[in-house]
């Protein structure tokens, strides 16, 4: 027979319970064996009873069968409750999940009493409390939620109707080969060899803080730019608080200065306002007002040495002309996943944003380097001011509600790196999105009284700042990351399918588009820009309400890596030290013996690297993750899996394993 199901069977020695089997042998050379017990068998005995095998042998059988059903009990036990989910979760079938969507089914919480159960056992508490929160959820949760989604998905088509119109843009650009034109001949800047009186006077600057990885690369790079050397002047303005770096740099002008460059090496005592306070203490040397233009390349740009003769020329017969942008290419775009969904980014920003609002408005934001400004636009506009972290966004929209005009070459690159660790692409980003907020609470009074035309200071506040700085991070984490798995378990907000999949998809593709041969990576793309979400909304939120992280400087991180014709160059350089090695007389024999000891390679321990945790991101992804598997038992279909992947993607990021660990 079955046993029976009681807990204290098993262990309950000293009584025995169940029913007495007795066994018959057919076989008349064995004993008949009474068992009265559970145990009983293995009670003491006379020995000669337990002469015969077979005995043992059937009282082991007995055991098994007994098991045998507790094992049948257990699975018929899972069975039904399997069967209870599927009846309540998958059926809609139970208290309560009849009238999980709106409007079908809530008439039962007019009278609550009819589901209240009568008899107060524990699966009638749990009843109740249940039908409670349905009622609790259904009046002011889900309104709530509901309200709330709305909003986000009104944002979201409003935002994509904004890149679909600058896709557009594009577009018309390419068919009708628009591109900005020269006034006069471009030629006349092509010989050096004969007279320098028409070519203007540039001064060329790179701010920088203890770059050792790049600051040889970048110093080299315009040290041979194609310009007369009389009409030529370079900055280096280094604002490292490392005192060997600061020797290795001081090096690295000294040497070209033997060159015949005319290479001036500055450090400020009193480092203030970061990137902008350097570039303010540059300005303000006597000699800058002998200059016309400046050209700015952070520590990681290496321009061609025709840089300047690609942009300078526009400024010419052109005096409304403030700035000429060039693009940004990257050396160590193949790298790893992180710096090739960056790359994916970087080429929509300059091919589509900064192309388009350079041929319609003559406005883009300055990105900071691999730029040449004309100096009277920077002083005409107030120079550069160290109320943000992001001094080239600011400079430009003061520069613009000046009259100045921007253009945009997207055929001039400028080499560069981009981050190739998370930690230092979640920091460039946080700096990214809170200055924009902070300078739009500082400079929103000076776009309104300005004398530009309504429509410029539109575009100004609605697109520039509030459509793509501050609602493009707050729908894209409120809607992905906190309402879609909050529709999860408050089916009355339940997001439409088109909202989840096709438009994001579609979003996407456009995103991805100007550089086709990322378009292998269009979904990690997209998970992971909804998984960056958290860290721009948290930057957007930190610079509109001026919190402290709003004011941080953290400089990125670079691997000083080169492109196969820099390596090239700089092996033919070396080469041809050998053979005819220069004296370094700038320098005393003392510093020269320090500076051959920090250029010689160390034998130690490589750093080693560890996985950074980032909490936020591991909190929703067990958030995602958890809605996934609520998703699964409701039959969402497509909801889940974007959740699913969402969730992954949210969890290898909070645990650092997307990009190069952080040694």
């Amino acid at each position: 027979m079955a046993p029976r199901m009681n807990l204290f069977y098993w262990w309950a020695k000293d009584t025995a319970q169940g029913t007495p089997v007795i066994v018959k042998m057919e076989n008349p050379d064995f004993s008949i064996l009474e068992i009265d017990g559970p145990d009983a068998a293995f009670k003491p005995v006379d020995k000669s009873r337990l002469k015969n095998s077979k005995q043992v042998k059937w009282v082991l059988l007995l055991k098994a069968n007994r098991a045998v059903g507790c094992v049948a009990w257990l699975g018929a036990s899972l069975w039904g409750l399997l069967g209870a989910i599927k009846k309540r979760l998958i059926f809609k079938q139970g208290v309560g999940f009849a009238s999980e969507k709106l409007g079908k089914g809530w008439h039962y919480l007019e009278n609550p009493n009819l589901y209240i159960p009568h008899t107060y056992d524990i699966q009638g508490l749990f009843q109740l409390f249940y039908v409670a929160w349905l009622e609790f959820r259904a009046r002011y949760i889900a309104p709530f939620v509901l309200s709330l989604s709305t909003f986000c998905i009104i944002l979201f088509l409003i935002q994509s109707l904004d890149r679909l119109i600058l896709f557009l843009g594009f577009l018309y650009i390419k068919l009708k080969k628009i591109e900005p034109t020269i006034n006069g001949d471009p030629s006349e800047y092509k010989d050096l060899e004969g007279e320098a009186r028409h070519y203007p006077m540039v001064l060329v600057q790179i701010p920088m803080c203890n770059e050792r990885e790049v600051y040889e690369l970048s110093i080299s790079a315009v040290c041979q730019l194609d310009w007369p050397k009389e009409c030529l002047l370079i900055q280096i303005l280094d604002d490292s608080d490392d005192e060997s770096i600061q020797l290795l740099i001081k090096s690295e002008v000294s040497k070209w200065s033997q060159k015949g460059i005319n290479i001036i090496y500055r450090h400020r005592l009193i480092r203030t306002g970061y990137k902008a306070g350097n570039l303010k203490s540059a300005m303000s040397c006597d000699y800058v007002k002998d200059y016309e233009f400046v050209a700015i390349f952070d520590a990681d740009f290496q321009p061609t040495p025709d840089f300047l003769k690609q942009t300078v020329p526009y400024f010419k017969d052109n005096p409304e002309l403030g700035l000429v942008q060039a693009r940004w290419t990257f050396v160590n775009k193949d790298e790893n996943l992180l710096t090739r969904l960056q790359n994916i980014n970087l080429c929509y920003h300059f091919e589509v944003e900064q192309q388009v609002n350079g041929v319609f408005l003559n406005f883009f934001g300055f990105n900071g380097t691999a730029g040449v400004w004309r100096i009277k636009a920077l002083q005409d506009s107030g120079g550069w001011l160290e109320r943000t972290t992001v001094e080239d966004m600011d400079i430009a929209v003061r520069a613009h509600l000046n009259g100045w005009k921007f253009i945009y070459l997207n055929d001039v690159k400028v080499l560069c790196e981009v981050p190739e660790s998370f930690e230092a692409y979640r920091k460039q980003q946080h700096r990214w999105h809170s200055g924009p907020m902070q300078l739009f609470r500082l400079c929103l009074p000076a776009v309104l009284k300005s004398k530009i035309s309504i429509w410029k200071k539109a575009n100004l506040v609605f697109l520039f700042f509030l459509l793509r700085k501050l609602i493009l991070p707050f729908y894209s984490f409120t809607l992905f990351c906190i309402v879609l798995p909050l529709t999860m378990f408050i089916p009355e907000a339940e997001l439409p399918t088109w909202v989840i999949c096709f438009v994001p998809i579609l979003m996407t593709f456009l995103n991805i588009l100007p550089s086709p041969k990322s378009i292998p990576f269009i979904a990690p793309y997209l998970l992971f820009e909804n998984t960056m979400s958290i860290t721009k909304f948290n930057a957007m939120v930190s610079g509109l309400f001026q919190l402290g992280s709003s004011y941080e400087w953290i400089v990125t991180k670079k691997a000083g890596r080169s492109s196969e014709s820099d390596l090239l160059a700089a092996a033919d350089m070396d080469m041809k030290s050998l053979i005819q090695p220069q004296i370094n007389r700038g320098a005393s024999e003392t510093a020269l013996s320090g500076l051959t000891l920090l250029k010689e390679p160390t034998v130690s321990k490589p750093a080693k690297k560890t996985n950074k945790i980032y909490r936020k991101e591991l909190a929703l992804a067990f958030l995602l993750l958890t809605a996934s598997i609520r998703s699964l038992l409701s039959s969402h279909g497509l909801h889940f899996y974007f959740l699913l992947f969402q969730g992954i993607t949210f969890l290898l990021v909070g645990l650092d394993l997307i990009g190069e660990q952080v040694s």
